[in-house]
């Protein structure tokens, strides 16, 4: 398209975040030119110069316009300034892009398998990506424990997999990202007269996009996932994308022979540690407790990388502020260490020691806060963390919430296992239950309709 902005991508190899920013601009059919920063040092202090000191890739400009980072272009995608920016903006407010049997939140390994079985049932499902396109899988190298796969398989290349078995299967992926999901009652315009109108039993729910797109479907799979958390310490905000991060596969190639700092202590952290031994000098793991929660494997790993002199563990040890800038990355970092653990909450003990540590580089492995707050306008029950309620339970309807035609499944429900395979288990089960609900709610509405025409006739 001649009239279209000119944008340019900043990428490096094995770059998950990179990949998505492709797939962001390929889904809106927008040409890009890319830079591949890997190997070439011309280029990458190019973008370092251009992205106003940035050293973390994708770096998006829009005619020659800064954009920033994945979780920049993410935000304004998220707002509908990109497609702004883009020259594609739709002024259409409030109006039904169509009704859809069964719309399905997120395309991690949960979601991808309930759409794979949805699409197999007929169900038409039409699945909206989210924010982080792929889920967390996207983040992980080497995927060594999924069934299948004896010498393990990239978590890009498995979800990209199921991304194209889900289409063959007749399901619909759509790049966007749910802003609010309303349950119609009785008496809504969308009901009367829109697409979604049914008998009395029929509630179908209004879901709205961040970008003003609004649908209506009869059941919902809520399978979107959970975002990295971070700590909210000083120097956090200021320095994310500039020497911190939390994803070590996306920036860890950036500061290649530097002391680098990783903080947690489950499967992620440890892998995450692990991964960035091929950069770093050193790379020191700092967790809060004196034990890990991580599984044996990665436990195993960590320690033989150890005793290579690799990485160093600091356990009972929290990071409590990040020092630099932006113009020279980070500079070093504040820890504070109690034997007795967790020693920001021993602060006034006399045996906490505070000091600062040296390091080029942090990564943040602490955990995921789950996806949910699209939901709040619907009822659905949650615990104090945000992960949805279901049913559970033996027999059906094991991944039903407490309303009617929303099903949930994976991350938003799994505060506990977090494993690839159960997300898909999680993923079937949700597909399955959708399919029971939606045969239910047909069959209610021909009886409605065959009651209609005796009372006629």
């Amino acid at each position: 398209m001649s009239d279209q902005p000119r944008v340019e991508i900043y990428t490096k190899a094995d770059c998950p975040y990179c990949e998505k920013a492709k797939d962001l601009f390929d889904s809106k059919d927008i040409d890009y030119v890319e830079y591949n920063v890997t190997g070439d040092e011309e280029r990458f202090e190019e973008m370092i110069e251009r992205a106003d000191g940035r050293k973390t890739a994708p770096e998006v400009f829009i005619d020659d316009e800064l954009i920033g980072g994945w979780d920049d272009t993410s935000a304004l995608e998220e707002t509908g300034e990109l497609d702004a920016k883009l020259g594609i903006a739709d002024d259409t407010e409030d109006e039904v892009v169509e009704h859809r049997k069964l719309i399905i939140a997120g395309t991690g390994i949960a979601g991808l398998t309930a759409a794979i079985y949805a699409g197999r049932a007929n169900n038409d499902p039409l699945v909206i990506e989210g924010d982080e396109p792929g889920g967390q899988l996207t983040l992980t190298t080497d995927v060594a424990n999924y069934p299948g796969f004896p010498e393990g398989i990239g978590g890009p290349e498995l979800v990209n997999n199921m991304k194209e078995q889900a289409k063959q299967f007749g399901a619909d992926l759509k790049n966007g990202i749910i802003d609010s999901v309303e349950r119609l009652e009785q008496g809504s315009p969308l009901l009367e007269n829109g697409p979604g109108a049914g008998t009395d039993d029929t509630r179908p729910f209004r879901v709205e996009l961040t970008n003003g797109d609004v649908y209506t479907a009869d059941a919902l799979i809520a399978a979107s996932g959970a975002s990295a958390r971070t700590l909210g310490i000083p120097g956090e905000d200021e320095l994310m994308g500039y020497g911190l991060s939390t994803c070590a596969t996306c920036d860890g190639a950036f500061f290649r022979g530097e002391d680098m700092l990783v903080v947690g202590g489950g499967d992620a952290a440890m892998e995450e540690a692990t991964f960035l031994t091929k950069f770093a000098d050193t790379v020191y793991i700092a967790h809060r407790r004196e034990e890990f929660r991580a599984e044996d494997y990665w436990i195993d790993r960590v320690e033989e990388k150890v005793e290579d002199g690799d990485i160093e563990i600091m356990k009972n040890t929290e990071l409590v502020e990040v020092h630099g800038s932006q113009e020279a990355g980070v500079d070093h970092v504040t820890l504070v260490r109690n034997e007795k653990g967790h020693p920001t909450d021993r602060l006034d003990d006399p045996e906490t020691e505070e000091f600062d540590f040296d390091v080029g580089a942090v990564f943040l492995a602490i955990g995921h806060t789950p996806n949910t707050e699209y939901l709040e306008g619907t009822g659905v029950k949650m615990d104090d963390e945000g992960y949805l309620r279901t049913m559970g339970g033996a027999g059906g309807g094991q991944t039903e919430t407490d309303v009617p035609g929303i099903f949930g499944a994976g991350d938003v429900v799994d505060y506990h296992y977090q494993q690839a395979v159960t997300a898909a288990g999680m993923g079937s089960k949700a597909a399955l239950d959708a399919d029971e609900y939606l045969e239910d709610l047909e069959r209610a509405q021909s009886a409605g309709e065959a009651e209609a025409a005796a009372a006629d006739d």
